[in-house]
């Protein structure tokens, strides 16, 4: 926010649109993984957590079915907060806030409409889905007002992250194992399984993006000058 709203005030527009372009990577970068990894360890993180006492394995798959709903919505969540400075930082207050009431009604609407068929489900659903279009209005704006141009690369650094999370969710897959199997668990060894997993899948998700040519550095960014 400090940097886009110096980079505003010094007319800088491209460097603006540049750290605007950057935010939105490192977004996607970090949140679609993590994303994935929500809904695919829906049971183990809710197993790990919950179910002892009188949390049964019913509640289990039904909190297994809201955690999978809202993983979808994660982007959208996220992206709204490096959308929305973009915005604030140029004072503008009046188009967020315009697009976060027209996103209320969308996600009161889609709630009505999912509730009936997919429950609780339906209503994280419909919050997931409306983060997501928050933040797509949020971008359209932006893109429509000139501010934000998208910068060289996206579409091969997008085929390199699809590529991660393919082995990525392939390999947590695989060592999960039976979904079942986390209900017979100890809590030390639920624990232990999912502190390997978490590793697993963060593993494989970043060495891959290694072997595909993405470094850490590519990400460093320096804040404005004062």
């Amino acid at each position: 926010m400090p940097s886009l709203s110096k980079h505003y005030a010094d007319a800088s527009h491209e460097e603006y649109s540049k750290l605007l372009d950057w935010g939105l990577r490192l977004t996607l970068l970090l949140a679609l993984p993590a994303a994935l990894a929500l809904a695919l360890l829906a049971v183990p993180l809710i197993a790990t957590l919950f179910y002892y006492g009188k949390f049964t394995a019913h509640d289990l798959f039904m909190t297994r079915e809201a955690l999978m709903a809202y993983s979808l919505g994660l982007l959208g969540l996220i992206m709204v907060k490096i959308l929305a400075p973009g915005f604030y930082a140029r004072q503008n207050i009046r188009t967020p806030v315009k697009i976060a009431v027209a996103t209320l009604f969308a996600t009161q609407l889609m709630n009505l409409a999912f509730v009936w068929q997919l429950k609780h489900a339906g209503l994280a659903l419909s919050i997931g889905l409306g983060a997501c279009l928050n933040a797509s209005l949020l971008l359209y704006h932006l893109r429509k007002a000139g501010v934000y141009a998208p910068q060289p690369g996206w579409y091969v650094f997008f085929l390199k992250v699809a590529a991660a999370l393919v082995l990525m969710g392939a390999a947590l897959l695989w060592a999960m194992g039976d979904a079942q199997a986390w209900l017979q668990m100890r809590a030390g060894e639920k624990v232990g399984h999912l502190a390997v997993l978490v590793a697993i899948g963060a593993g494989v998700y970043f060495v891959t993006l290694y072997v595909l040519g993405l470094r850490l550095r590519h990400f460093v960014k320096r804040g404005a000058p004062e």
